[in-house]
């Protein structure tokens, strides 16, 4: 497989970088992309997901977010889900201990490590647990993705997220977008889900203009932080279907 760079720039000088040092082995852009429902915590939020489709099931590990629950709850819910969809375990900087708790109670299909997390602790995390990770990057900007390339062949898949405002301690959810055209940089190849603002109205937008293989959201499906709103996911999923549609060939009949 020849190296994989980022694709080639629109405007070569807003970017100072080029990844080609490096081989990785991704799936190219789904048909039918994933889809994750985020921050879930009754058993009501996790059967409308599952019904209308979502292929990851997600859990967040994060105590200062509205989203957390406690991994006893979440490896109830999980049962729900599991065999249906993906169970993911979202955590920020987390300690073995924590990590230990979770797999056993959880048992989930796959870790997201949202914080600063290095390549290294990646790499043990996954030795010690044997399990998938997905590792967020937070964007701002092209110098952001600079980041990508040292977890390349180490994470399972990647997630981009919009850099939280300022104030906000959170590290996701915050219900904001980036320039998702940034994203034209990164090789097809690039396994990734999108995240950060996407909802119903912009979906066929998101997916339109990145390759995204996957669609992360939370707040989005919300009536308030941390409150799922089943109307809401219905509404979603609905926008999602009509953006994932093939388009009419040209010349078709209306």
């Amino acid at each position: 497989m020849p190296p994989v760079a980022f694709g080639q720039c629109k405007n070569p000088a807003n970017v100072a970088f080029r990844l080609d040092s490096f081989e990785i082995s991704c799936h190219s852009a789904a048909m039918n992309p994933d889809v994750k429902i985020c921050g879930l915590k009754t058993p009501e939020a996790v059967d409308r997901a599952l019904e209308r489709g979502a292929t990851h099931i997600g859990f967040i590990f994060f105590e200062k977010s509205p989203r957390y629950i406690e991994p006893d709850l979440a490896g109830q819910l999980a049962e729900r889900a599991r065999g249906k969809a993906k169970i993911v375990a979202v955590t920020v900087n987390p300690s073995n201990d924590d990590l230990d708790e979770i797999m056993a109670l959880v048992k989930p299909d796959m870790l997201q490590l949202h914080g600063n997390e290095s390549p290294e602790r990646v790499l043990t995390i996954k030795a010690i647990h044997n399990v998938a990770v997905m590792k967020a990057m937070s964007v701002r900007d092209a110098d952001d993705l600079k980041r990508v390339e040292s977890y390349i062949g180490i994470a399972d898949r990647f997630l981009f997220d919009a850099k939280p405002p300022a104030g906000s301690v959170l590290p996701g959810g915050n219900g904001v977008s980036f320039d998702w055209s940034l994203m034209s940089w990164l090789d097809d190849r690039v396994d990734y889900m999108l995240s950060g603002g996407v909802n119903k109205d912009n979906v066929a937008l998101a997916l339109a203009s990145t390759k995204a293989t996957g669609i992360d959201l939370s707040s989005a499906v919300e009536s308030a932080p941390g409150v799922k709103d089943l109307g809401k996911i219905d509404q979603f999923f609905d926008a999602f279907a009509e953006a994932c549609l093939p388009e009419p060939a040209a010349g078709s009949r209306k």
